[in-house]
């Protein structure tokens, strides 16, 4: 059964805020609303710190992981909120009431109602974009190749992202989102430790975190 996810590379990761940008522009979401968040985790003491300088930290983009079992669809009085074949999570509006019980429900604060509408929005994966065999903007969008997008059920080193200036020729930048590179070809090598994903309350997130060489705070 596909489910369309996100994979992040957070040793690539630069926390330039790009995917936040795209995301608010090609979506119109209004200013103070996010579909997509960078934290920053960190700085911390490295393990083996023996001098000031032994710190560590990444950024954690943070949006709705269209979750495999979501919480937001459980609990949804007028199935609004509803899980679709290709595994992503979306919103009718229409039959949205905004009585905001997904947005409690949600164990990542990812929800909001938009005030104007009375409605609940969220990130949807671009799916106008995806339909059309694009890849979500935030993607599409990463100065620092970190970001790529795929079927779970194919596998991660299948995941799409944008591709790199100079890839195969010499690429302006509207062949940049037309050509693509994937998460196998372009990411260094990781181990089954190294894949992470957010905390689990029972709804299974869906998108993947890599990281390598340092400790995974997600789970705090």
């Amino acid at each position: 059964m596909t489910q369309y996810a996100i994979a992040t590379d957070l040793n690539r990761c630069v926390g330039c805020l790009g995917c936040v940008v795209a995301c608010k522009v090609v979506n119109g979401v209004d200013v103070g609303s996010f579909w997509n968040k960078v934290l920053r985790i960190g700085p911390f003491d490295k393990p083996e710190k023996a001098s000031w300088e032994d710190v560590s930290m990444y950024f954690l983009p943070v949006q709705c992981q269209h979750c495999e079992n979501p919480a937001c669809v459980s609990v949804c009085p007028t199935e609004a909120s509803r899980k679709l074949d290709d595994g992503t999570v979306q919103i009718d509006k229409e039959k949205c009431i905004g009585c905001q019980f997904c947005a409690m429900a949600c164990p990542y604060n990812v929800r909001y109602l938009n005030e104007e509408e009375r409605v609940v929005e969220k990130c949807t994966l671009c799916e106008q974009k995806i339909a059309q065999g694009e890849l979500p903007q935030c993607v599409a969008q990463c100065g620092a190749r970190a970001r790529f997008f795929g079927d779970l059920e194919q596998g991660l080193d299948s995941f799409a992202g944008a591709g790199r200036v100079g890839h195969g020729g010499d690429v302006g930048y509207d062949a940049v989102l037309t050509t693509f590179t994937t998460l196998g070809e372009l990411c260094e090598d990781y181990s089954d430790a190294d894949v992470h994903h957010l905390p689990n309350a029972g709804n299974d997130p869906s998108f993947v975190y890599i990281l390598r060489n340092a400790e995974w705070k997600g789970e705090k």
